[in-house]
C-alpha cells in the first residue's frame, strides 16, 4: 500500500479532516473537508508528475495536499502551522522517513500566502494547488450569502483547473466564471494568492499563467538583467 493510501485509510486522518470541514462550515467558510483535500492532493500530485518530478516526489506532494488543512480542525489563525504538526507525529506514526515528514510538513506549514515561503517543490506544488481551488462547490448551499464576497465569486466559477505545457514550461490555471460576480471581485480576494501561485511557478523553473474566461490575466515574464538595464536608463534619461 502507497503511502498517500495508508494516510486516506487513517481513522484520524479521517477524523481530523471531517473536523476541519466542520469547523469552517460553522464559520461560514468555503468547503475545506474532503472534496478539497483530494482536489489539492491530486492536482499537486500532478504538477510534478507532469513536470516529471520522481515518483516519491509526486507521492509526497499528494501527501501534504490532503493533510495540508487539517489544523483547522483547532483553530484557523496559523492553520497552516498546526496542520503541520498534527501532520508530523501522524507522519511518525505511520513509520514515514523523518527526511520525507520534513519535506511534507515544512511544506504545509509555508502554504498559507500570509506566513508562507516557497521552500521546496513540495510546497510549490501544494500553493499552486491549494489556491488554483475556487468553484461553486465549496459554497455550502445552505449557508450561502448574496453578500458575501467570497461566496458570490466561488459560485460564479462554473469551471476551474490546472494544466501544465511542460515544452513552454508553463503551468496554467483557468477559471470559467459567469456574471453573478466579476474578475474584479476575484482579484479583490484572491490577488495575494495569485502572486504566491507564481512564486511557486517560478521555483519550478515554470511561469504561472491565470486565464479567466480564456483571457490572460497575469502578466508572467521575467525580465532578463539586459532589458531590466535598458528600462533603467531610459528612465534616467
Amino acid at each position: 500500500m502507497d503511502l498517500l493510501q495508508k494516510v486516506k485509510q487513517d481513522e484520524e486522518v479521517k477524523a481530523l479532516i471531517e473536523a476541519s470541514g466542520a469547523v469552517l462550515k460553522s464559520m461560514n467558510y468555503t468547503e475545506h473537508g474532503l472534496r478539497h483535500a483530494n482536489y489539492v492532493s491530486r492536482t499537486a500530485g500532478k504538477i510534478l508528475f507532469e513536470l516529471r518530478y520522481d515518483k516519491r516526489e509526486v507521492e509526497l506532494a499528494t501527501v501534504a495536499g490532503y493533510m495540508h488543512d487539517i489544523g483547522n480542525s483547532i483553530n484557523r489563525t496559523h492553520h497552516g502551522q498546526t496542520s503541520a504538526l498534527l501532520t508530523y507525529d501522524i507522519l511518525k506514526r505511520l513509520n514515514v522517513p523523518f527526511s520525507d515528514i520534513s519535506k511534507v510538513t515544512s511544506a504545509i506549514g509555508n502554504h498559507e500566502e500570509q506566513t508562507g515561503f516557497i521552500v521546496n517543490s513540495v510546497t510549490a506544488a501544494l500553493v499552486i494547488a491549494d489556491k488554483s481551488d475556487a468553484h461553486r462547490t465549496r459554497v455550502t448551499r445552505e449557508t450561502y450569502d448574496p453578500n458575501d464576497i467570497h461566496d458570490r465569486v466561488n459560485f460564479s466559477i462554473k469551471k476551474s483547473y490546472v494544466s501544465i505545457d511542460r515544452e513552454k514550461s508553463a503551468i496554467n490555471s483557468k477559471i470559467y466564471m459567469d456574471n453573478s460576480s466579476s474578475v474584479m471581485e476575484y482579484l479583490k480576494i484572491y490577488i495575494d494568492r495569485i502572486v504566491m501561485s507564481e512564486k511557486a511557478a517560478h521555483f519550478l523553473n515554470c511561469s504561472f499563467n491565470l486565464y479567466i474566461n480564456d483571457v490572460l490575466i497575469n502578466s508572467p515574464k521575467h525580465i532578463g538583467a539586459t532589458q531590466m538595464k535598458k528600462i533603467l536608463e531610459e528612465v534616467e534619461e
